[in-house]
């Protein structure tokens, strides 16, 4: 699976503004459930229920806050960098500037699943897409990063 599969360049936000935690899974859940056409404040729940199973802050200013969706047939995804890190209870204690939170359809088999989240996590572990994120000065730019392989290293 590629991210270009279930992210588009309309769902990447770029300096989103954020104090707290709270903030940023309110305003993915509205993102999501408007691109999705569902309720966002169930989008929400089933965000604090994930992370009530263990924090999705990954460590290295990321996160990847997922949950699972009935009524969807496809993987749907939003890249979000902060305009400044939040506290987020991550793994490392290290604050989060950059989000991917990802919609996954709740009726298809866990391993198709697991492989948009897996697709995720691999690209925001390679430290140049990370780097090209955080220096983008736009939202196309920023897209491109996690994409496109050649165009990592911008």
């Amino acid at each position: 699976m590629r991210i270009e599969e279930f992210l588009q360049l309309a769902n990447v936000i770029i300096d989103l503004q954020a104090h707290r935690k709270e903030d940023i899974l309110e305003e993915l859940a509205r993102r999501a459930g408007a691109g999705l056409h569902r309720d966002w404040q169930t989008l929400l729940k089933a965000m604090y229920a994930r992370e009530a199973l263990g924090t999705t802050g990954v460590g290295d200013g990321i996160a990847i806050p997922h949950v699972r969706l009935d009524g969807i047939d496809r993987p749907f995804g939003i890249l979000a960098r902060l305009k400044r890190p939040i506290e987020f209870e991550a793994v490392d204690a290290k604050p989060v500037d950059i989000l991917f939170f990802l919609v996954l359809p709740h009726m298809v088999p866990r391993g198709e699943q697991l492989s948009a989240l897996a697709c995720v996590a691999r690209r925001l572990r390679e430290q140049n897409t990370v780097g090209a994120i955080r220096r983008a000065p736009d939202a196309e730019t920023a897209y491109h990063a996690i994409v496109s392989p050649s165009r990592r290293s911008l």
